[in-house]
């Protein structure tokens, strides 16, 4: 028995794989599949397209270097670096005073000033820049304004950076809360004992604790700005930005190469910004610890009424501009009879044949948020409650964080040079609602998959370790407990794709064919035509249908909450 002993221990002891494992390793693959699919391979063919000439043959670096002897389309490039540079020094101090005015106050009424400055979200961007043209526009009410601080005219620059600052202001917003809401009251309190001053107080604790939350949303505005193409497509004018310029490449001149090359040089500062985020968030310290004790102001009625007071004009601003659409979309005929009638509506839903793009546009949303959803939270769920297949683990983490570093443009574009193909056996998806809903799902892929992790990750592996150890298989346990408990988080992915594909405008201006064409684009068609009171009677339908599904997808949410959720509120 002691010569056996040895031999039997030194023998390697495998654990024999359960079925449910080779299970959970094949839908694993099938979102890999998915993810390579109608991510990285529209991408692989941009760069592909770039190296080659008009004849498909291999070119190199030449379509580059054309690009950089081309003097207009430098200045394109450099329009859209000093814009965005501009909108982010503007808007980023706007919000983040906005958010120390919500955090570090006693104002009152903060649920309301919160909730007009996240109005914007739930309209096309253009629709900032469709006001602003009736505001400052040649037939504007403050046109006088334009020439007396000296612009001119608000066509191109100085429009692209007000309308810019308007629609990226809701993003910092949110990005800059959240950095202010995480402090330490024991810093305060140390530093109130000293006998510092308010103002040292403000640059020694307060900017060194939110300078990550800082810089996140100045490099997610920048972004956002400088990848947006809806604003400068409708107030540009003659001023030219990288965004236009792909759009005009490849559906006016159809040169897909040069369009190629301009796809890669907005591809290179999204993937900068992600990677430099990425640096950010891995240097960042927790800022409540254990033994925090979270920072609650006191009240100042000086400074409570000085935060009021800029809170109500940044309001009033939003609501000028919004308010302004929605005249706007009422006037019978601007500027010379200003009575309320329905006829912008009419012509853009009747004669324009919009509604047709409405119906697109919801058939899309809810496919976006129904597959988006399951997608997101089922590659999510495989990803942190399994084990096994490390190697495609890796990949599948990387393609789910990609789409956070592509512009919408680019997606679109390379959707086009992927999809397009005929050889390639995907093509009949090409021009199809089906294919603008799969590039809306990848476009907003990566926070919807990062909202589900965090969700995942609140739950204790023991669930999934109990039921191996009973047998049971991981999708029971995946059905009955964990999607039950997460279900505010599903509604909450859902929300966000379905209004997120009711505006987007850059992810779908290449895919859509006269009978797929969808309410967003019908805007841009409509201001090209010159029907600026039927675009902004559009832009308003879709905010308004935005704000209805936002209202229901909030009585879901109660309603889920009290269904599923009871178990948190029970008495022990």
């Amino acid at each position: 028995m002691s010569a056996v002993l040895p031999a039997a221990i030194r023998a390697p002891v495998r654990q024999s794989s359960h079925w449910t494992d080779r299970v959970a390793h094949l839908a694993l693959l099938v979102v890999a599949l998915l993810l390579v699919a109608f991510l990285a391979l529209p991408l692989l063919t941009i760069l592909l397209q770039a190296l080659q000439g008009k004849s498909e043959e291999f070119v190199g670096l030449r379509n580059f270097i054309e690009y950089a002897q081309t003097p207009s389309l430098l200045t394109s490039l450099w329009n859209s670096i000093w814009v965005s540079s501009l909108v982010t020094v503007i808007a980023v101090p706007l919000a983040f005073g906005f958010a120390y005015a919500l955090t570090r106050s006693c104002m009152p009424l903060k649920p309301l000033f919160r909730g007009i400055t996240l109005i914007p979200l739930l309209a096309p961007s253009l629709l900032a820049a469709i006001s602003l043209i009736y505001w400052f526009g040649n037939q504007g009410v403050l046109k006088s304004w334009t020439t007396f601080f000296g612009w001119g005219e608000i066509y191109g620059a100085p429009g692209i950076v007000i309308a810019e600052c308007f629609a990226v202001f809701p993003h910092a917003l949110m990005i800059l809360v959240t950095a202010l809401s995480l402090a330490d009251a024991r810093l305060y309190e140390a530093a109130d004992a000293m006998g510092t001053s308010s103002a040292r107080k403000f640059f020694t604790i307060t900017l060194p604790g939110a300078k990550y939350g800082l810089i996140s949303a100045a490099l997610v505005t920048f972004t956002l700005v400088i990848t947006d193409f809806g604003i400068p497509k409708v107030i540009g004018g003659s001023f030219n930005v990288l965004a236009t310029d792909v759009f005009k490449l490849v559906i006016g001149q159809q040169d897909f190469s040069k369009g190629a090359v301009v796809a890669i040089l907005l591809l290179a500062p999204a993937i900068i910004t992600f990677a430099v985020d990425g640096y950010v968030s891995r240097r960042q310290t927790a800022m409540l610890t254990a033994r925090a004790v979270p920072y609650r102001p006191k009240p100042s009625r000086g400074y409570d009424a000085l935060m009021t007071l800029y809170c109500s004009f940044i309001a009033f601003l939003v609501l000028a501009m919004l308010g302004m659409a929605v005249f706007a979309s009422f006037a019978s005929f601007w500027p010379y009879n200003l009575s309320p009638s329905l006829r912008h509506y009419v012509m853009g839903l009747v004669d324009a044949e919009v509604s047709v793009g409405f119906v697109n546009s919801l058939k899309m949303a809810a496919g976006t948020a129904l597959f988006g959803t399951a997608l997101v939270f089922c590659g999510a769920y495989l990803l942190e409650k399994t084990k096994g297949m490390q190697g495609l683990r890796g990949i599948v983490k990387l393609l789910a964080m990609l789409p956070m570093a592509v512009p919408g443009l680019v997606l679109g574009l390379g959707y086009i040079f992927f999809f397009n193909e005929p050889g390639n056996p995907l093509n009949g998806l090409y021009h199809t609602v089906a294919l603008l809903t799969i590039c809306t799902i990848v476009h907003f892929y990566t926070t919807g998959h990062l909202t589900a992790v965090t969700a995942l990750k609140s739950l204790d592996g023991e669930f999934e370790a109990v039921s191996a150890s009973l047998k049971v298989p991981f999708f029971k346990t995946f059905w009955r407990v964990t999607l039950p408990i997460c279900t505010p988080a599903l509604v909450d992915i859902a929300r966000y794709f379905f209004i997120n594909a009711m505006t987007t405008i850059s992810a779908v201006v290449f895919l859509y064919s006269p009978e797929t064409k969808v309410a967003s684009i019908a805007i841009l068609n409509l201001d090209e035509a010159g029907e600026i009171g039927a675009a902004a009677a559009m832009a308003v339908l879709i905010g308004v249908a935005s704000t209805i599904a936002t209202l229901i997808f909030m009585a879901l949410a109660w309603w889920v909450n009290r269904r599923t959720q009871a178990w948190r509120t029970t008495d022990r």
